[in-house]
């Protein structure tokens, strides 16, 4: 698309994938680039706040909250090159197009890219919802100028987001433990895991049974001749199922008049019913219609991706940044269900090519949103453009995971405009009169789907994975009342009533939407929030808590309770809607949540209390740290109350009379000492799974210990032990390590008397000095001496002979280094700059190198999910930033040193960014001792 005539336009965008798209569509007049993301912010640490406010009493929240909540904002460390290079640029060309994304959070960025790069020629703001050629061109003929209102919503957001961070958090260093982080959304959201685990937790099994009855006619016809129907009641009445029990209990509810059968009941009845004729007494016949689902949110492609393709929401919401990108999609922040007018078309069209007319509903569907406190009205996630690509179309173009998205997104928006799925379902009853004449009544559903209209191109999941799918048929035989049946066969059935299903990430994004808590585009980092934190793990899809979630939960629900009250999170989302609506002040909305002024608009309960600030200055003192840590658990037959302490290498079990005050545990212990009244909890053990009987196992020996058995040769018991360094065997005197490839729930004897072995002694060589075969820090070794070689295998240790150990002794040390491991997956050649890349396996973790650039993997990320567009990304981030500053603080006095370890270590805890971690080495070479308190009580506590 030519520009005017001699005018050079800058169009500035988040990522140089969107740039690389964009590009193609605009002439020789334009010239993309990307600002890299978020181009400034809040000062994370001390390091970071400048020179002249390092002395401002607020210089630690980054926000001035006594002058109207001014922000001191700095440019990020990693941005500082790229924003030289976009200031340069602007000064060449004749007007500025922002294209940053049509949210909130994309226009923060485009209004923070005016106020860093303080250009002199003009400033659009250019919006679009897909990027193809006629939305970018519309896009560039349709420029407008920066909403203030929404660039004030997302500031107020970040503002409080930081107050709540940076005045909670430092309650749970002080009472918790250090490190830990408190957050608006990221508290509320372990909450609702916490309280599912709990129930979990208090949960009793109840066993009960019923009759599977297969029932036969005489004359099926064209239908089935057989069909099941399960026992529904007994004399009148029904029997019971499992919604009848009290979860707390395992019993009956009170008033339920239900009909327990246990197992003997069960069989009793069956032998009873056995030969007796049933009959049918009742057949209802309903039409079945079903309705296509609504096009994609943010929120439901995360859980269809989740459900079907066993993605993370961090991973779908990647994954569609590419596609959309790359422009095969629409924006992926979205709540909105609407589909434009030429969408509509679109699938329209696209249903009669491939499903025939008679699937295209006289009428187009329009969809009314649900979802509580509903953002920008932007477009339903859909393929992007006026005609859509199939999946067939486009496969060739797209990785494995981008494929799979895609159709599902193209499967959704198409059904979606399809008819309904129509049928029709029967009820049916039975009755037999057993042998000792109790009336016994059995019932069966059947549904027949005469035309799946909609359900041809999509079928949604669900997060049972034991309901049947919509478009299943449960086919009956012809039935009529009064219709007699033989029985072929009476399967009494056992059940159990399962506790409540834990979270898996795509229904807890679901409770938080339902909730009005989050929006679009925060859903995916809270999910990885709470795992990076500590408060969440995954076993599976199953999100389940720590215990030091547990801990942090109760002491904001017994001093803070507000803050983690769900109506109150979500009223904090309808103010920030307010103030993008241009409907509220956002000063007065900080205010009201800061210091509790009643003329605010925030809410009345935090302003009642004084607002933030004074609720959690005065409530300090109230909170006991060792009860906030106390995790009950039950009461022992003896009288001992069994807790779970969180302490500071971990959780572990303790146990003691009413009053009584256990012994603590060794530095470093942690419940590992061995003293009768702790243990150690194994790391991965759900809360839930602390039963009586396990509490007890792990009480065995009293240090969590479990016999593995005798050694023959001492007649010493051999115990598996969980130490702070993780499991160990010992015996007498003895013990060693597990082997990186062995299990502790698989070891055996022989393998434990093994490693009690080590080190082996092989033998001696001619000189007399001995050879032994070990394990240690870098793996299996053999030793003569002060000479060490590697062995290629643990196994090695054990099976070495001594010529093969002196063989290696003999080599020199160069020929013994191990070759260079293969990397952990070829990647292909970087789009950007045609280098091959590849991931390898490092001492830190994965990263992905080019062979001059390395970027480590981060937390979230796999060496097999990663794509190319991803790791080129990082890669030029990584370059962006330019090397690392070389680090003098090794000579400054040991004090400041270890000071600035501990910070370090700190820092890496919370947010494991190797920007934080550079902040604060700068920050040791500046800064005395004394001041270290300060900039510990800054670390990311968001």
């Amino acid at each position: 698309m030519p520009s005017n005539a001699g005018t050079t336009r800058l169009v500035i965008v988040e990522s140089p994938a969107k740039a690389k798209t964009i590009s193609g569509y605009l002439g020789p007049g334009y010239v993309v680039e990307a600002s890299f993301g978020h181009v400034r912010d809040l000062p994370r640490n001390a390091a970071e706040i400048p020179a002249a406010y390092e002395d401002k009493p607020w210089a630690r929240l980054g926000v001035d909250v006594d002058n109207g909540f001014a922000a001191l904002y700095v440019v990020s460390a990693d941005r500082k090159k790229q924003i030289t290079k976009l200031k340069s640029l602007a000064k060449e060309v004749d007007e500025i197009f922002l294209a940053t994304d049509e949210d909130r959070e994309g226009e923060a960025i485009a209004w923070h890219l005016v106020e860093t790069l303080k250009p002199k020629v003009p400033v659009k703001r250019m919006v679009f919802h897909e990027i193809t050629k006629p939305a970018i061109q519309a896009a560039v003929a349709n420029p407008r100028e920066i909403d203030r209102d929404l660039v004030d919503a997302q500031e107020a957001r970040r503002i409080l987001d930081r107050l709540y961070g940076y005045e909670v958090s430092p309650v749970l260093w002080r009472k918790v433990r250090s490190g830990l982080s408190a957050g608006r959304v990221q508290s509320v959201a372990t909450r609702i895991v916490v309280e599912r685990e709990r129930q979990r937790m208090a949960f009793r099994t109840a066993e009960y049974w019923d009759i599977l009855a297969t029932l036969a006619v005489a004359n099926p016809g064209e239908g089935p001749r057989t069909f099941n129907a399960t026992l529904i009641a007994l004399g009148g009445d029904r029997i019971a199922t499992g919604k009848d029990f009290e979860p707390t209990t395992g019993r009956v509810r009170a008033g339920a008049g239900v009909v327990h059968l246990d197992e003997s009941g069960a069989r009793g009845l069956a032998a009873r019913l056995d030969g007796r004729p049933f009959t049918v007494t009742r057949v209802e016949e309903k039409p079945y219609r079903r309705r296509p689902y609504a096009p994609f949110i943010t929120s439901t492609l995360q859980q269809e991706a989740a459900r079907k393709l066993r993605l993370s929401s961090q991973q779908t919401m990647r994954t569609a940044q590419r596609l959309y990108e790359n422009g095969y999609i629409t924006y992926m922040r979205t709540d909105s269900v609407n589909l434009s007018e030429t969408a509509i078309a679109a699938a329209r069209r696209q249903i009669a090519e491939l499903y025939g007319e008679r699937s295209v509903p006289p009428e187009p569907r329009r969809y009314t949103g649900k979802v509580k406190n509903a953002q920008e009205a932007h477009e339903a996630i859909r393929p992007a453009g006026d005609n859509f690509r199939t999946p067939g179309e486009v496969a060739k173009e797209l990785s494995a995971e981008e494929f799979k998205l895609y159709e599902l997104i193209w499967r959704r928006t198409i059904a979606s405009q399809m008819t309904d799925a129509v049928g029709s379902s029967v009820s049916v009853r039975i009755r037999a009169l057993s042998s000792a004449g109790e009336e016994a009544d059995f019932g069966a559903t059947g549904k027949t789907i005469t035309d799946p209209g909609f359900l041809r191109a999509y079928v949604e999941s669900s997060d049972d994975e034991n309901a049947e799918a919509e478009d299943a048929e449960r086919r009956l035989p012809t039935l009529t009342k009064d219709q007699p049946l033989t029985a072929d066969e009476l399967a009494p059935q056992g059940h159990h009533t399962q506790p409540p299903a834990r979270y898996t990430e795509a229904s807890l994004v679901k409770a938080l939407e339902e909730l009005g808590i989050g929006r679009p585009s925060t859903y995916a980092s809270i999910m990885q929030t709470i795992q990076d934190r500590g408060y969440v793990f995954k076993r599976g899809q199953a999100m389940i808590p720590s215990f030091l979630a547990f801990a942090v939960i109760g002491l904001l629900e017994r001093h803070y309770p507000r803050l983690i009250d769900y109506d109150f999170t979500a009223s904090m989302e309808n103010e920030l809607d307010e103030i993008a609506g241009g409907d509220h002040a956002a000063v007065d909305f900080l205010t009201s949540f800061y210091f509790g002024s009643a003329n605010g608009t925030g809410d009345q309960a935090i302003a009642h209390a004084g607002g933030l600030k004074k609720l959690v200055t005065e409530n300090l003192s109230d909170i006991d740290a060792r009860s906030v840590n106390s995790i009950p658990l039950f009461t022992e037959d003896d009288g001992r109350e069994v807790v779970v302490r969180v302490g500071r290498y971990g959780p572990y079990l303790q146990r003691a009379l009413p009053g009584e005050q256990p012994t603590p545990p060794a530095e470093g212990e942690e419940g590992g000492g061995g003293q009768g009244d702790r243990a150690p909890i194994p790391e991965g053990l759900a809360p839930d799974e602390l039963t009586p009987e396990k509490v007890h196992e792990l009480f065995l020996g009293g240090g969590g210990e479990r016999k593995l058995g005798d050694d023959p040769a001492t007649g010493e018991p051999i115990l598996l032990k969980s130490g702070r360094f993780g499991p160990y065997v010992a015996s007498g005197e003895r013990k060693s390590s597990l082997l990186r490839s062995q299990s502790p729930d698989s070891l055996t004897l022989e393998q434990a008397l093994q490693l009690l072995s080590l080190p082996r002694l092989i033998g001696a060589d001619p000189e007399g000095n001995e050879v032994v075969a070990n394990n240690g820090r870098y793996g299996p070794y053999v030793k003569r001496g002060d000479e060490f070689r590697s062995l290629d295998s643990e196994d090695k240790m054990f099976t070495v002979t001594l010529d093969e150990a002196l063989a290696l002794l003999a080599a020199p040390k160069t020929r013994q280094r191990r070759a260079a491991a293969p990397p952990l997956r070829e990647m292909g050649n970087d789009p950007a700059t045609e280098k091959p890349l590849v991931i390898k396996d490092g001492r830190f973790g994965p990263y992905v190198t080019d062979g001059e650039t390395n970027a480590s993997l981060r937390r979230a990320q796999t060496p097999e999910a990663l794509t190319l567009e991803e790791a080129s990304e990082m890669l030029a981030e990584k370059r962006a930033k330019g090397p690392a500053p070389k680090k003098k603080a090794a000579k400054k006095a040991a004090p400041a040193k270890k000071t600035a370890a501990k910070k370090t270590a700190a820092a890496a805890k919370s947010t494991a960014t190797k920007k934080t971690t550079t902040a604060k080495t700068t920050a040791a070479k500046k800064t005395p001792a004394k001041k270290a308190a300060p900039k510990k009580a800054t670390t990311s506590p968001e």
